[in-house]
């Protein structure tokens, strides 16, 4: 889950609002063009715009739409024989009828690329998570992996039990150590080539995650972005060997918190007007436009409710009720709150980002948060979520993706079918306090991720790496109270 929007690169104005000279070719036509599928159409647009009189915004955002258009055909890599192959092995006896009506469901992703039906690289195994009746077919029914936190978890009980009991909204502290790496495939650049890499490090917020102390690299000249960096990271440049993948890492420790508000919706009231809070307010294109179809929806769940607390709360369980689903790459979607409703499932990142706009055009300023979660076991992913904003209680967390705890009641745990609705747990750290903003150092050429920041970035002279040419990785570990 573009510092200039999906299609300019993140050190570049937005060019989004700004056309070519040449009125018959305009980076939106263009934008337009590569949604729709007509790849065909889009280049020969792109390379008529690129020999006229444009200015370097938009031969940026222009030459991003290439960019995209290649990635989005990454995403979308299966024919027809593939996508039924990979499904046959769930579902051997699978008829043509099925699968027509999963396509027209929307269960079984795919877009027509210039006449080409192409599916999405993850499209079976997400027809099982959007289908009752695909999952009931499956030879093979296994339950599907989540953290441990995802359901009613003993943490919970625990966190809120201290919250109310101190009075505080930061509780349970817990020092804790990781590590985590980069690793650039064998000769993705050329032997003496400096790389050039962004790992993703953690902000430090009061009450949130503190202490933040870095314990070692690879290589050991780093450059740690300055704390009020909104998306921040480690830099580091090596060498490319032949033959050998370019290794990067950090480890560090931080103390963190779990964050719970005890909110009584009565008390809550319209947020004051101020010039900090208006920032979290309005639409922020692209990702964040009060679209007709987002109009629509907000109206039809708000309805007559005047209670900001009350109104975030049914748009908080409507965004739930969207299933989760694995998502194409960010970059390649031209607006994502948009694109987690009109498409019906969505991950973390969408979602939030769909919750965001839905709060904001309802008065309730909202804002970006993303990082890792982890367990005390081997458990480990990427995860976006937020916060609003409600007085008198000022900002407070929310986790729309792991949602409304619904067995809460049935438990005997009503206090907490909301936690994640004024509450955090322990087990997540922070990286990102907003969604697309400029990396330190910039980076000069493309992000692979123009939204986030989690799993890192990497490039050199030569352009973007882009993740099919590196991998990453993670470990958190609790360091025990006595440990020096």
């Amino acid at each position: 889950m573009l510092a200039v929007g999906l299609v300019a690169p993140v050190a570049a104005s937005n060019p989004l609002q700004r056309a070519p000279a040449d009125a018959a070719v305009t980076v939106d036509t263009v934008i337009a063009d590569v949604d729709a599928g007509r790849f065909a159409e889009a280049s020969l647009k792109i390379e008529r715009a690129l020999v006229g009189q444009i200015t370097a915004p938009e031969h940026e955002a222009l030459e991003f739409e290439r960019e995209r258009m290649r990635r989005i055909l990454l995403d979308f890599s299966h024919d027809e024989e593939e996508m039924l192959a990979r499904l046959r092995r769930y579902v051997p006896d699978v008829r043509p009828e099925e699968v027509e009506r999963w396509k027209r469901q929307g269960v079984l992703e795919h877009r027509v690329i210039d006449g080409r039906v192409l599916y999405f690289n993850r499209a079976v195994p997400n027809l099982f998570r959007l289908s009752e009746e695909a999952a009931a077919r499956r030879n093979d029914p296994k339950p599907f992996s989540q953290g441990p936190m995802e359901s009613l978890d003993p943490h919970h009980a625990a966190v809120r039990a201290a919250a109310v009991e101190s009075g505080s909204t930061s509780v349970l502290p817990r020092r804790v150590r990781v590590k985590q790496t980069i690793s650039v495939a064998a000769d993705a650049v050329p032997a003496g080539e400096p790389v050039r890499a962004w790992i993703p490090y953690p902000r430090e917020i009061e009450g949130q995650q503190e202490d933040i102390q870095l314990l070692a690299s690879e290589p050991k000249d780093i450059q740690v972005a300055d704390p009020s960096t909104m998306q921040r990271t480690v830099h580091f440049e090596k060498v490319a060997r032949a033959g050998q993948p370019v290794e990067f890492s950090v480890e560090y420790e931080l103390t963190l918190y779990a964050r719970y508000h005890d909110i009584d919706p009565n008390k809550v009231q319209p947020a004051p007007a101020t010039a900090e809070l208006a920032e979290h307010l309005g639409e922020r294109p692209p990702h964040i436009v009060f679209t007709p179809a987002i109009r629509e929806f907000s109206a039809r769940i708000v309805g007559d409710e005047k209670n900001p607390y009350r109104i975030a709360r049914k748009l908080f369980a409507a965004v739930d009720q969207i299933p989760w689903a694995g998502a194409r790459e960010y970059s390649t979607i031209s607006n994502i709150s948009e694109h987690a409703l009109q498409t019906g499932h969505a991950d973390c990142g969408q979602q939030t980002l769909l919750l965001m706009t839905l709060l904001r055009l309802n008065g309730i300023p909202a804002r970006w948060q993303s990082g890792m979660v982890y367990s005390d076991g081997d458990y480990w992913n990427l995860h976006d979520w937020g916060w609003l904003y409600l007085a008198p209680y000022g900002w407070v967390p929310m986790d729309v993706t792991t949602g409304r705890f619904a067995d809460a009641v049935d438990a005997g745990d009503e206090d907490l079918e909301w936690f994640y609705l004024g509450g955090l747990d322990a087990y997540r750290i922070a990286f990102n306090d907003d969604y697309g903003t400029p990396l330190q150092p910039s980076k000069q050429h493309f992000r692979s991720e123009t939204v986030d920041s989690q799993r890192g970035e990497v490039e050199w002279s030569g352009g973007n790496l882009y993740f099919d040419q590196w991998d990453y990785g993670f470990r958190a570990e609790l360091v025990p109270p006595d440990h020096p």
